[in-house]
């Protein structure tokens, strides 16, 4: 277990629209230095299906091109914790990130959390920050095989609104 500060900067600009937040990134996001790195993470595909992009984005710069084009910010919950590799369930001693500056610059109409472990770690140390409620969506993680990508997909599509 080790002690990790967050090293992605948030991902927003004054037209994002929805805040899209994970929990703490996974050892492959860290090391590409952007969100849902790992490749069996089903966000990138569960992205450009909801919003009828032809290709899935696989290089960052393609990743942020597809968020920017949506309106969407993206981030996590947590700044800093200990963790024991890409585990959610071994997070410990959380730093909750701080959401003044995205949301004094965007004009944000809904924060979306993905998966459990954010919304429940947003709940106990950002709402009382932020007093935006989160709509809970369900993990895009390869961890949670329980939810196809058509199944997703269905409960995501609340982003849409």
């Amino acid at each position: 277990m080790e002690h990790i500060i967050h090293p992605i900067p948030p991902f927003y600009d004054k037209t994002s629209t929805i805040l899209i937040l994970g929990s703490f990134p996974s050892v492959k996001s860290r090391e590409s230095r952007f969100f849902y790195g790992h490749p069996q993470n089903r966000f990138w595909k569960l992205m450009a299906r909801l919003y009828g992009e032809d290709q899935v984005p696989v290089t960052v710069e393609e990743k942020a091109a597809l968020l920017k084009r949506h309106h969407i910010a993206a981030w996590d919950s947590i700044h800093a914790c200990d963790i024991q590799g890409s585990s959610d369930s071994s997070i410990r001693n959380v730093e909750p990130n701080d959401f003044r500056e995205i949301l004094s610059t965007a004009p944000i109409r809904q924060i979306f959390t993905n998966g459990k472990k954010s919304h429940e770690i947003y709940r106990k140390y950002c709402f009382p920050q932020t007093q935006r409620e989160d709509i809970c969506l369900p993990s895009t993680s390869p961890a949670n095989a329980a939810w196809d990508l058509d199944r997703l997909a269905e409960a995501w599509k609340v982003i849409l609104l």
